[in-house]
């Protein structure tokens, strides 16, 4: 258990330096691009390569997974129908979206020809490619995974993310945007060999073709298929995103890209800490038919996660002027108006952090129930009717910021979907005999909104590094005396934890 929890752990911190070096890539493009069309050009050319690579990848490494210890085909063979399988399919994809490109371009991104349309068809030109190297690589990731690799896997997201962030910086101080979309190819290609290298002494790996008709290959595309439906209907709020900011001022495109992935950056880690213990006990207890346990789990995951997004969202809310500023503003072509429009979005995405967190936390426990379609259903009806109903209502009036109340709304909308049936279908009950417990999960919400509220109003500080340290390191501590004076079990669990460690030293 102590091994399995250490290799938990590294996974953990990889994925979070990963996740920096692809976050610190959109603040460099800030910089340099601040909210120009050659920042929204350098967005909109990865967003298709990207999709693709998140969905049809993911769903095909997942169905792999699942399938690798059951097929009662030899190990060898099965490995090289699925390698043929997933290249011909994405090959074939990803040369349509090439062929297609104009229509593409034209319709989706609405930009007519010019210089603007010219750049954005090199870049994607560039980056579309690479998506062949992403999915497959992703699936390598899989069969190191399988075979107990998780070092190996998770470090080539990091080794993708760094070589993406070098050679694309590196590469636009000589060429400009378009050393970008170079650096997506490479970085892709970086990763890719990496993992070729990676997978030479794995059990059964072959990269020989082999004809995929056979009955594994017909059950991969079966279990793959929903997944791919999930992935792409989660994805989709992007796709939705870039459709509607290319409806506005070019400044859009960008700004909504910047504010959402600063909002994303922390609700993802904590995300990511809360569900890397809580998810392993799920699925033992699951298997037990410890019914009792997974509500402790159930209830115990959502306040630890609530515990934690929680003063993030406020302190975000409160102070999006200066992360903005923090971030992005350096250099001459970030200015005051790119500053306006980040954080006026930034305020409105901050509210989603918990929703988006809880939704994928929640999901968890259908899929222990063996239930992957309800969450598809409740994201189907979400982001395309919700979110879309919401937009198309508020756009002519606010314009950019009427995306971000879409996400804010359909986010809340799918939480209460998916709390709401797992209490009717599964008896996991969000409030039942604990509601001292949500009392004082309400009490917190307010005492630090009041908190955060006053040292915004009152601590105003002309240095802005000054103001965000002090404001933070302040409000921190009002949280903390908060959870102390409500005596909330999880502060004096971490206490009593880091007694005993300190102790034993």
């Amino acid at each position: 258990m102590n091994r399995i929890l250490k290799i938990v752990g590294a996974v953990a911190v990889v994925n979070i330096l990963a996740r920096l070096f692809g976050f610190l890539r959109e603040v460099i493009i800030g910089t340099q691009y601040g909210t120009t069309e050659l920042a929204a050009s350098i967005i909109n050319a990865y967003t298709i390569p990207n999709f693709l690579y998140l969905v049809i990848g993911g769903a095909f490494t997942t169905a792999f997974i699942s399938i690798y210890h059951k097929t009662t085909a030899a190990r060898t063979e099965y490995i090289r129908r699925t390698f043929t399988t997933i290249f011909v399919s994405i090959a074939i994809i990803s040369l349509l979206f090439i062929v297609f490109t104009e229509p593409i371009l034209q319709r989706y991104f609405q930009v007519s020809a010019g210089e603007e349309y010219e750049r954005l068809k090199s870049l994607y030109y560039w980056m579309m490619p690479s998506t062949i190297m992403l999915v497959l690589s992703t699936w390598l990731s899989g069969v190191l995974n399988v075979q107990g690799k998780f070092h190996l896997s998770s470090f080539s997201v990091l080794i993708y993310n760094l070589s993406f962030l070098i050679i694309s910086v590196g590469l636009s101080f000589i060429i400009g945007p378009i050393g970008y979309g170079v650096g997506a190819l490479l970085g892709a290609a970086c990763m890719f060999f990496f993992l070729v290298f990676g997978v030479r002494k794995a059990e059964h790996m072959s990269f020989r073709p082999m004809l995929p008709n056979t009955e594994d290959q017909k059950e991969l595309w079966k279990v793959a298929l929903p997944i791919m439906l999930g992935g792409a209907t989660a994805q989709m709020y992007i796709l939705i995103q870039r459709f509607f900011t290319n409806m506005l001022d070019v400044s859009a495109v960008s700004a909504v890209n910047y504010a959402t992935k600063m909002s994303q950056f922390p609700q993802a880690i904590l995300m990511t800490a809360v569900t890397t213990v809580i998810f392993p006990l799920l699925s033992k207890k699951e298997g037990e038919g410890d019914m009792a346990a997974v509500k402790g789990l159930y209830l115990r995951g959502l306040r630890l996660l609530y515990i934690l997004v929680m003063p993030i969202s406020v302190y975000f809310y409160f102070q999006a002027e200066p992360i903005v500023r923090i971030v992005f503003e350096r250099g001459d072509k970030w200015d005051a108006a790119s500053t306006a429009i980040t954080s006026q979005l930034l305020v409105i995405f901050s509210i989603t952090m918990f929703f988006l967190a809880a939704n994928m936390y929640v999901t968890r426990f259908y899929y222990a129930k063996g239930n992957s379609m309800t969450p598809v259903i409740f994201s189907f009806i979400t982001v395309f009717g919700v979110n879309i109903a919401v937009i198309q209502l508020m756009i002519g009036e606010y314009g950019a910021d009427a995306i971000a109340w879409g996400t804010v709304v359909s986010a809340a909308v799918n939480f209460i979907l998916l709390v709401a049936w797992l209490q009717w279908k599964y008896k996991l009950k969000l409030v039942d005999g604990n509601l001292l417990q949500f009392m004082k999960m309400v009490c917190l919400t307010v005492g630090y909104i009041a908190i955060t509220w006053l040292v915004t109003a009152y601590i105003q500080i002309d240095f802005i590094w000054a103001h965000a340290i002090v404001t933070f390191i302040v409000t921190m501590l009002g949280y903390a005396l908060l959870l102390i004076a409500l005596r909330f079990s999880e502060l004096q669990q971490m206490i009593v934890k880091v007694k005993k460690k300190v102790l034993k030293k």
